[in-house]
C-alpha cells in the first residue's frame, strides 16, 4: 500500500544574518577601496613638479644623428622582442606547473610547509632553465654593441648566485605565508601583507651594506660638488660612494638607496670614466639627493604596500580552488597567479616609478640651475646606453620605468623657458 504523502511541518525562520553579513562585507570591501584610492591620491600629489608644466617638442635631430637614431632603435627592438619572449614563456611554464607540479608531492616526506617550499622551489628553478635563453641572447646583444663587457660564464655563474638567492626568499615567503594559513585560515592574507611590507623595509634599509665592495669618491671636485648639494637640499651629511663595474659594462649609472643611517648615493666608475663632464655630473648627484630629500624610497615602499593587500588578497581566493595556503597542492598555483599579477602591474609601477623619476629631474634643474648640463647629461645617456630618446608607447607604458630622453630634454628646457 503506498504510504500517503504529508508534508513535513514547516521550519520557524532562523535569524536573517546572512544578508546582513553580506552588507557589512560590502561596506568594508567600499570603505577599502575608498581608502586605498584616497592614498594613492595623497601619494601621487605629494610632487614638487608644477601640475600646468607644459613640455614643448623637443627636435630629436638637434641633439642626434640619423644613424644614432637608427642604431638605439635597432638595439632597443631587439631587447624588446627578447623581453616580451620571456616573458611568454615565463607565463607559460608556470601555467603547466600549477597545471601538474601538485602531482609532484606524492613523492615528498617533507610534510605540508616543506613541501610547499620544495614546490616553490623547484617551480623557480624550472623558470630559471627556461629564461637562460633568453638571457644569454640579451648578453650577446648587448656585447656586439658594446654595452656589455660581461663573459658568458660569468653571467651564468652570477645567474646561480642570483637564483640561490631567489630560492631563499621563496622558500622564507612560503614559510610564512602558509605557516599564516594554518593558524589564521582563509584570512592569511591580512597579516601576510603587513608582514612583507615589513620585510621590503628591512631589505631597502640593508640594501646599500649588500652591494659588495665600493669605496669613497676618487674625485675630489666631484666629491666637494656632493657636499655642496646635499646641504643646497637641506640634507645631513649622506655617503657618496663609487662602485667600479667597468669590467662588467660600459653603461653609466648612479643609485639613492637606504632609510635613514643607511643612506648612500652610490656612482658608477663609468659616469666617472671622462665621458661626462663635472656639470653634467652634478646634475646626475642632485638628482639621486633629491631622490633622498623627496623620501622616494619611503613613497616607493608605501605604494608597495598599497599593492600588497590587493595582492595577496587576489592569491588567497585563487589559492581556494586548490585546498588554500595550507596545503601544498596550492603553491604551484599562487605562483602562476603571483607572476600575472606582477605583469599586470607593470604598467602600473612603471608609471609611478616614472612619476618619482621626473620630480627627481625636477629637483636637479631647481639646485643646480643648469639647464644646458642637464639637457648635455640626457643626450650622452642615451648614446652611451643606446637608448631610444622616443621609444613606442607600447613600449613606454610596459617597460619603461623612467621618462623619455626626449621628454627629460624637455623638462630642461621647460624649466630654462620658465626662468
Amino acid at each position: 500500500m503506498r504510504t500517503p504523502e504529508v508534508d513535513p511541518a514547516p521550519r520557524a525562520p532562523g535569524p536573517r544574518r546572512r544578508p546582513a553579513v553580506r552588507i557589512l562585507l560590502a561596506a568594508a570591501v567600499a570603505a577599502a577601496a575608498a581608502g586605498w584610492v584616497a592614498a594613492a591620491v595623497v601619494l601621487w600629489r605629494t610632487s614638487t613638479v608644477p601640475s600646468n608644466l607644459h613640455l614643448p617638442h623637443v627636435d630629436l635631430h638637434h641633439y642626434f644623428s640619423a644613424r644614432e637614431l637608427s642604431r638605439a632603435a635597432s638595439f632597443e627592438r631587439f631587447e624588446r622582442v627578447d623581453f616580451l619572449l620571456a616573458q611568454i614563456a615565463l607565463v607559460a611554464v608556470f601555467a603547466v606547473y600549477a597545471a601538474r607540479g601538485a602531482r609532484l608531492i606524492r613523492e615528498s616526506a617533507a610534510g605540508p610547509i616543506g613541501t610547499g617550499m620544495l614546490l616553490g622551489m623547484l617551480g623557480f628553478g624550472l623558470v630559471w632553465l627556461v629564461q637562460v635563453p633568453f638571457g644569454l641572447a640579451e648578453l650577446w646583444w648587448q656585447r656586439r654593441h658594446g654595452v656589455s663587457r660581461e663573459g658568458y660564464l660569468d653571467w651564468l655563474f652570477s645567474g646561480w648566485g642570483g637564483l640561490g638567492g631567489e630560492f631563499l626568499f621563496i622558500c622564507f615567503a612560503l614559510l610564512i605565508v602558509m605557516a599564516l594559513a594554518r593558524l589564521l585560515g582563509e584570512g592569511w592574507w591580512l597579516a601576510a601583507a603587513p608582514t612583507f611590507v615589513g620585510l621590503a623595509i628591512l631589505f631597502a634599509f640593508l640594501t646599500p651594506y649588500l652591494l659588495g665592495r665600493v669605496h669613497p669618491l676618487r674625485n675630489a671636485g666631484v666629491a666637494g660638488d656632493a657636499r655642496q648639494l646635499e646641504r643646497a637640499e637641506g640634507l645631513p651629511p649622506i655617503p657618496v660612494r663609487q662602485q667600479d663595474v667597468h669590467t662588467f659594462t660600459t653603461e653609466p649609472n648612479a643609485q639613492a638607496m637606504g632609510l635613514g643611517s643607511s643612506r648612500r648615493v652610490v656612482l658608477w666608475d663609468t659616469l666617472l670614466d671622462g665621458r661626462f663632464t663635472r656639470p653634467q655630473i652634478r646634475v646626475v648627484l642632485a638628482h639621486e639627493f633629491g631622490h633622498l630629500a623627496r623620501n622616494h624610497i619611503w613613497k616607493s615602499l608605501a605604494w608597495y604596500a598599497l599593492f600588497a593587500f590587493p595582492g595577496t588578497f587576489l592569491i588567497a581566493v585563487a589559492a581556494r580552488r586548490r585546498g588554500g595556503m595550507s596545503t601544498p597542492e596550492a603553491v604551484p598555483l599562487a605562483l602562476l597567479v603571483l607572476v600575472v599579477l606582477q605583469l599586470l602591474a607593470l604598467p602600473l609601477e612603471n608609471l609611478i616609478t616614472r612619476h618619482l623619476e621626473a620630480e627627481a629631474d625636477w629637483r636637479a634643474l631647481e639646485t643646480t640651475h643648469d639647464p644646458r648640463a642637464a639637457e648635455g647629461l640626457f643626450e650622452r645617456l642615451a648614446t652611451t646606453s643606446l637608448a631610444e630618446p622616443s621609444p613606442p608607447m607600447w613600449d613606454y607604458l610596459l617597460l619603461e620605468n623612467h621618462p623619455t630622453i626626449a621628454q627629460r630634454i624637455a623638462m630642461a628646457q621647460a624649466w630654462k623657458a620658465g626662468r
